[in-house]
């Protein structure tokens, strides 16, 4: 956790990105660690959990990292959990929480309220079309015999 936090602390001092930090351990040895760089790299994205995953998997040579652990110097946004859970990490810690997160005019609570609500309702429009066209781009993918299941 300390790793993760230096990660966090270094940020803010050279101004590489926001307070955030994050690091992949493989049986006790950190194999891949991220620093938050959404504003030096324009990436919205570029959360220190995001990059830190990408970097174990593409280190490791697979899409899931099952018998590893985050941690991560704050508790992950809504975005960072999507990809943790989707990295199926054995187990995740977390150093400050959400709360600490909107003291420091980090809020993510707005999203959380948003995946809540249909889409008709949320702050940015968002509308279904072409469904039954999309249908069939699974349906394509379920009988594929090159398919990776993920």
């Amino acid at each position: 956790m300390s790793a993760a936090i230096d990660l966090a602390n270094d940020n803010v001092r050279s101004g590489a990105g926001g307070p955030f930090g994050a690091v992949v351990v493989l049986n006790g040895e950190i194999i891949a660690r991220a620093g938050n760089r959404v504003t030096v790299d324009n990436d919205p994205t570029a959360h220190a959990e995001v990059i830190a995953i990408r970097e174990a998997c593409k280190k490791l040579g697979t899409f899931q990292l099952e018998d590893c652990e985050i941690y991560c110097s704050c508790e992950p946004c809504p975005m960072c959990l999507g990809a943790i859970y989707w990295a199926r990490p054995a187990r995740v810690f977390f150093a400050a929480d959400r709360h600490d997160a909107a003291n420091a005019e980090f809020d993510d609570s707005f999203i959380y309220e948003e995946l809540n609500l249909d889409n008709e309702n949320r702050s940015i429009p968002m509308k279904q079309f072409m469904r039954n066209e999309a249908l069939i781009v699974f349906d394509h993918w379920k009988d594929s015999n090159l398919k990776i299941p993920y």
